[in-house]
């Protein structure tokens, strides 16, 4: 378990800055990036935006595979957990992340049942969280984990009093998330309506009646084309500029066309991720879908399994280059790429390619639809792996979470 003592916001910042910096720090774009690694230093995700049953079914996720995965929320390392899993290494350059990540699975290891971790994850406004977390939870985390949550924040308030009110409104893109919220009902327009449709068809008619005239709006326009406007969803520039390309040029229809999917292509019975974007909540038991990992029936072999996962404080190519060759299955780069520069994805990739046992599958997304990789990483390697394109294109229409313009699967030939 690699230590966080030295993962303080600055130890963070370090990190990240080093994954994103790619222009002098007096230019324009240097200063947006230390903007960026500046805000990435705390809480980001407290949810993780990517749809783990996609994530499942790409990699043929089955007992005894070994997993590399960026952790970041950690709901997706529950998940996996499902499979039975020989071991999966999470790992984050973010500090938040990991302690949130440790957070998780001693709560599902400790949590006296499914409905205390229900309560604990699921829930918001229950005001006994802290509790079970000193009485159960506490006792067993590492040191510099304990340390982080019960740590202060800002305010003065303990960090795991958070899960006593509502954890998902907290972070970068909790604020996010609220704020266009504001945006929206200063136009007249409350997003949270939607939650009152009862077909696909009346969330279409939301979309388009509502929704989508907001994206023509001078003021939304002009904040969108701002790339600091999008680090609350954890997108650094050089990511922007990828993701721009995925529309007409401008971000508000590249926006606009990913909530349309979000909005229209799932029924809402069927998508936590709507409901946290919409109803700012997860549904309750019983009234719609929940994240993997809250669902009753998977709680027995999560929590068999918790013990399987070590999480670290790293940079993904660092913990690779200590791997042997040939000792990993599957590995879930997230959308991480769209950060790196041709060297670091040459790096990255020849790790993997060396990692890499027989048959190995590495899954990613990215802000376009397009993968990323031809014409800058060498064909040497990528002449080993077989890209699947169509599967891939299927597994990006299901991904749930909807805000990404594609999915990438890639298995060793």
């Amino acid at each position: 378990m690699t230590d966080i003592s030295a993962g303080s916001a600055l130890a963070t910042r370090r990190r990240v800055g080093h994954a994103v910096y790619q222009h002098r720090a007096l230019s324009k774009a240097g200063l947006s990036e230390r903007l960026f690694a500046l805000l990435f230093s705390g809480l980001v995700y407290p949810q993780i935006w990517e749809d783990p049953e996609v994530d499942i079914e790409a990699m043929q996720l089955a007992e005894g595979h070994r997993i590399v995965t960026i952790a970041s929320g950690g709901c997706n390392v529950l998940a996996y957990l499902t499979t039975s899993p020989a071991r999966i290494d999470a790992v984050d350059l973010n500090a938040t992340h990991v302690a949130l990540n440790r957070l998780k699975l001693a709560a599902m290891r400790h949590l006296p049942g499914q409905r205390d971790v229900a309560r604990f994850f699921g829930g918001a406004g229950t005001g006994h969280n802290a509790q079970a977390y000193d009485r159960f939870i506490a006792p067993h985390l590492d040191a510099p984990t304990r340390a982080y949550w019960d740590g202060r924040d800002l305010l003065g308030r303990r960090r795991i009093a958070v899960f006593d009110r509502d954890f998902y409104r907290t972070g970068l893109l909790g604020f996010c998330i609220a704020s266009a919220h504001r945006v929206a009902k200063l136009h007249g327009v409350d997003p949270g309506e939607i939650m009152t449709s009862r077909s696909i068809g009346d969330q279409r008619r939301f979309f388009r009646e509502y929704l989508s005239p907001l994206f023509d709006k001078p003021l939304i326009r002009l904040v969108t084309a701002q790339k600091a406007s999008l680090f609350g969803l954890g997108i650094p520039p050089a990511q922007y500029d990828a993701l721009v390309t995925a529309g007409d040029g401008t971000m508000a229809s590249v926006l606009k066309a990913r909530l349309e999917k979000l909005t229209c292509d799932f029924a809402l019975k069927d998508n936590y991720f709507a409901w946290q974007a919409f109803a700012r909540r997860y549904p309750a038991e019983g009234e719609a879908a929940l994240p993997h990992y809250l669902e009753p029936e998977h709680f027995p072999a999560i929590r068999a399994n918790a013990d399987r996962v070590v999480v670290h404080n790293a940079n993904f190519i660092d913990l690779l280059a200590e791997k042997s060759a040939a000792s990993v299955d599957r590995y879930v780069l997230l959308d991480a790429q769209d950060w790196m520069t041709d060297a670091q994805l040459n790096q990255l990739w020849s790790e993997i390619t060396r990692t890499a046992a027989d048959g190995a599958r590495v899954i990613f997304r990215t802000a376009a639809a397009p993968t990323l990789l031809p014409g800058r990483v060498s064909d040497a390697i990528l002449d080993r792996w077989d890209y699947r394109e169509t599967q891939s294109r299927e597994l990006s229409a299901r991904d749930r979470s909807a805000i990404y313009g594609g999915f990438h699967l890639y298995v060793k030939r």
